[in-house]
C-alpha cells in the first residue's frame, strides 16, 4: 500500500469533502500540520469542523482557514493568541465546544481505540457539564463524554519511515498521537522520511498501522512569545 506522496494537495485528494470533521495535530505553534492545513485552504472546503487544542494565531495553524470563512466549528480548549477566533466566536459567527485539553486529548484517544464514551470528574458542577449525562462512582459524580471520531486526521511528525511508523519531538508530541488515532483516514507530514526498519522500535511513538499518507516537506519553526532579557552591561 503506498503511503509516501510528493505533496500535501496529492495526499489530501480525493479525502476532502464540505461538512467535514477533522482532527489536527498541534499544540500554541508547535508541531502544526503547516503543510496540510495550506492545502485545505487552497482546496476551498468550506463548514469544517475542527478538533484541535487552539487555532494558532491570525496567519498561521488553522486560523488561516478562519480568516478565510472554511471553519464552522471548533472543538478546542484555548481561543487565546487569535484575535479572529475571538471576534467570530463573539460575534456568533462561530460555533465553539470547549473542552478542557485532558479532556480533550482522551476524547481523540477513545475514538482511535474505538471507545465511544467515557466518564471523568473534569467540569463537574460547570459550564462544561451542562447537558451531559451525569453518573456517580463511589459516591462522586461524573460527566459523561463522547470519543471523537473524525473524518480526517492531519498531523505534524518530526520523523517516519515508508510504513508511516511515526517519531515526535517534545510538546508536538502532545496533541498529534490521540488527534492521528480518531480519524478515519490520517495524513501525516513530517520533516523526514527514512527507510522502513531504520527507527529503533522503542523510540516508535504511534504505529505506521494508524497512517494512511505522509508527504515530507520544509517547515517553519515559529516562536509563540518571543521573550528576552535586556543585555548585560559590559
Amino acid at each position: 500500500m503506498k503511503k509516501v506522496y510528493g505533496s500535501a494537495a496529492e495526499a489530501l485528494d480525493g479525502v476532502l469533502f464540505d461538512g467535514m470533521t477533522i482532527a489536527a495535530g498541534g499544540f500554541g505553534l508547535c508541531g502544526i500540520p503547516e503543510l496540510l492545513l495550506e492545502a485545505i485552504k487552497q482546496a476551498g472546503t468550506k463548514d469544517l469542523t475542527f478538533a484541535s487544542n487552539n487555532a494558532g494565531v491570525d496567519d498561521f495553524g488553522i486560523g488561516i482557514l478562519l480568516q478565510t470563512k472554511q471553519v464552522k466549528k471548533m472543538m478546542s480548549s484555548y481561543v487565546g493568541e487569535n484575535a479572529e477566533f475571538m471576534r467570530q466566536y463573539l460575534s456568533g459567527e462561530l460555533e465553539l465546544e470547549f473542552n478542557p485539553q485532558g479532556t480533550l486529548a482522551e476524547r481523540m484517544r477513545a475514538g482511535g481505540c474505538g471507545i465511544p464514551g467515557f466518564y471523568t470528574k473534569t467540569g463537574v458542577g460547570t459550564q462544561i457539564a451542562e447537558g451531559k449525562e451525569v453518573k456517580e462512582f463511589d459516591g462522586e459524580e461524573y460527566i459523561l463524554e463522547r470519543g471523537i471520531f473524525a473524518d480526517l486526521a492531519i498531523v505534524k511528525a518530526w520523523k517516519a519511515d515508508e510504513t508511516g511508523n511515526l517519531v515526535f519531538r517534545k510538546t508536538a508530541r502532545n496533541f498529534n498521537p490521540p488527534a492521528a488515532m480518531c480519524g478515519k483516514v490520517c495524513v501525516v507530514e513530517v520533516e523526514e522520511i527514512v527507510p522502513t526498519g531504520s527507527l529503533d522500535p522503542d523510540h516508535i511513538h504511534l504505529p505506521g498501522v494508524y497512517v494512511h499518507r505522509l508527504i515530507q516537506g520544509e517547515h517553519e519553526k515559529r516562536i509563540e512569545k518571543v521573550t528576552t532579557r535586556p543585555r548585560e552591561e559590559a
